[in-house]
């Protein structure tokens, strides 16, 4: 065997030792969640003089989603991929004599447990896209700084839409980002509705890897919020804001 057939195995063999690594490291489980997202989320509280008119909701994880879309070209089709996870965390003030005066707390998600509907894809977006499998870009965070065209009053069963506005951290890089929200206000102890945005991931200086089956992805991204929260009850733990 020559040695220039035999230079090319080698390094036919580097090569496939090199895929498989690769492979079984983006394929490999990801890793749990380092803590409950309600652990260090900032919780709101109301001050005893609008005690009559403020409530606090608090988002239920088992009720409550959180979701990206974004197209791509997969394998010459167009492909519409949605990551999913409920571990999401945040609370809600509201105001019911002056709805300006509500508030919405810091919202923390758990990047690190989102699912898509493939588990390579997965891996690239913890390992690689998001890197959320680093404990400091495990969770994105958005901190509201304001809430706009609300109504100038709210009761029960009531159905409201406004917007908020606020700081999102995603991978270490912030971007003031507008969520549009539609909310209903069921009855004393429950709020639910959605909150949507899109915003572009090179923004944010995420990188997709070039993958031989995906021809292209679009840089427009969907966050949603789908949520419903509970009212925090005499004798829950609240922590000024």
């Amino acid at each position: 065997m020559s040695r220039a057939i035999k230079i090319g195995l080698a390094v036919g063999v580097l090569f496939a030792l090199v895929a498989a690594g690769a492979f079984v490291y983006i394929t490999r489980p990801l890793e749990d969640a380092s803590e409950d997202v309600q652990e260090n989320t900032q919780q709101l509280s109301v001050d005893e003089d609008s005690a009559d008119e403020a409530n606090v909701f608090r988002i239920s994880q088992e009720e409550s989603e959180v979701s990206f879309t974004i197209e791509e070209v997969l394998g010459g089709q167009d492909t519409t991929v949605i990551g999913r996870t409920d571990e999401v965390a945040g609370d809600i003030l509201v105001n019911l004599s002056n709805p300006a005066l509500s508030e919405v707390g810091q919202i923390r998600i758990n990047a690190r447990t989102l699912r898509t509907d493939n588990s390579r894809r997965d891996g690239a977006i913890g390992r690689f896209i998001l890197q959320s499998s680093q404990d400091e870009y495990e969770f994105i965070e958005f901190m509201p700084t304001a809430i706009t065209n609300i109504a100038e009053a709210v009761a029960v069963g009531d159905e409201l839409e406004f917007q908020i506005v606020g700081d999102l951290s995603i991978s270490g890089v912030t971007r003031e980002v507008t969520f549009d929200v539609t909310a209903s206000y069921a009855d004393e102890d429950q709020i639910s509705g959605s909150a949507e945005t899109t915003v572009l991931y090179p923004d944010f200086d995420l990188t997709i890897p070039s993958v031989p089956n995906v021809a292209s992805v679009d840089e427009d991204v969907i966050l949603r919020i789908d949520f419903l929260a509970d009212r925090v009850t005499e004798g829950e733990p609240e922590v000024e804001s």
